[in-house]
């Protein structure tokens, strides 16, 4: 199976983040804990909440900025984390860019695929490195399993299954998550893991077909979706902010099985069952998990590259594309597109 490289052995990097939330400091964390790289600036639209989050991790709250607009402008930062709500990824991605730092921004993308094709356009043409922050791609296990697959550990595939559900509709309309203006919704904030999982392993759907119902604030609230391939290939996912699902993946195919053990997105177990009955698990989970995105990031900075062969622009923009076929299915559209 793919060996992945260690983390700590990829070249230091100097990150400036944008946003403070929650996986804004799961993301500090990884990269002080897990990397050679740093952290020297951290931005949000409150300054306190940006002090508050760097000495949380034992960092200088001297680091904090109010805002966005000296983040990048500062020389001291190689590389921007933007992990804003996804309305406004598009618009603080273009913000770096135009800086010159390279880029890596959290998952969705974008609000959708052609915001997604206008920043990769714009950093090609300005020559950095931008990067979706889809950190379970990224992850030893996933890696593995994609190796078995390749090698045809389990023959052709003939369908794969994933979902992720999570209770969050309780948060209320304040909530991010539930309000159209900041794009949120199931697809976007969960259904994009395995939406980018199946990808991975099938590559562009060519048929996509989605149901759902809706918030009472007009976003999805559960999407169930079937996607199909010329080869005969199917997937069937399923996401919801209503409830807490397994969070499980299958993969199975004319010798064999993967059972990828909850959460599938993140550093977990799976197994490998033969069509003769005998079977395998294989764990390689880790602590934490972000560190090998981060890692991924600063090896391609340090080689001159402008995007990452393991998460490609092209790769993003497909999953985006099947995104905005489910998003307009159900009948979900953000203001302002």
């Amino acid at each position: 199976m793919l060996d992945v490289p260690d983390p700590v052995d990829a070249p230091p990097l100097r990150w400036g983040v944008i946003g403070a939330g929650g996986i804004t400091a799961t993301f500090v964390r990884a990269v002080t804990q897990h990397t050679t790289g740093s952290v020297v600036a951290i931005g949000s639209r409150s300054l306190e909440r940006a002090a508050a989050l760097a000495t949380a991790h034992g960092l200088d709250a001297s680091i904090a900025r109010e805002g966005y607009d000296a983040l990048v402008a500062d020389d001291h930062v190689d590389a921007v984390y933007v992990a804003t709500p996804h309305s406004h990824h598009r618009e603080h991605a273009l913000l770096a860019i135009a800086a010159g730092r390279s880029v890596l921004v959290e998952k969705a993308f974008t609000r959708n695929a052609p915001e997604a094709r206008e920043v990769f356009a714009a950093a090609r043409e300005a020559g950095v490195f931008v990067m979706e922050a889809m950190w379970t791609k990224h992850l030893p296990d996933v890696s593995a399993i994609r190796a078995l697959v390749a090698d045809g550990a389990v023959g052709e595939v003939v369908h794969v299954a994933a979902d992720h559900g999570q209770d969050l509709v309780g948060l209320g309309p304040t909530s991010r998550l539930l309000a159209p203006e900041l794009a949120g919704g199931a697809l976007l904030d969960l259904g994009v893991y395995p939406v980018s999982f199946v990808h991975a392993l099938l590559g562009a759907p060519s048929s996509v077909m989605a149901a759902g119902s809706l918030t009472s604030t007009g976003v999805d609230a559960t999407v169930s979706l079937a996607l199909g391939w010329p080869g005969g290939a199917r997937a069937t996912i399923y996401t919801t902010l209503a409830a807490t699902t397994t969070t499980t993946a299958s993969i199975a195919g004319t010798a064999g099985r993967i059972d990828v053990e909850g959460d599938f997105y993140a550093p977990t177990a799976f197994t490998l069952r033969r069509a003769d009955g005998t079977a395998v698990r294989y764990d390689r989970s880790v602590d934490g998990g972000f560190q090998h995105e981060i890692a991924e990031v600063a090896r391609c900075v340090a080689e001159g590259a402008t995007a990452s062969a393991v998460m490609s622009p092209r790769d993003t923009v497909e999953v985006m594309e099947v995104l905005d076929a489910a998003r307009a299915q159900v009948g979900v559209v953000y203001p302002g597109e």
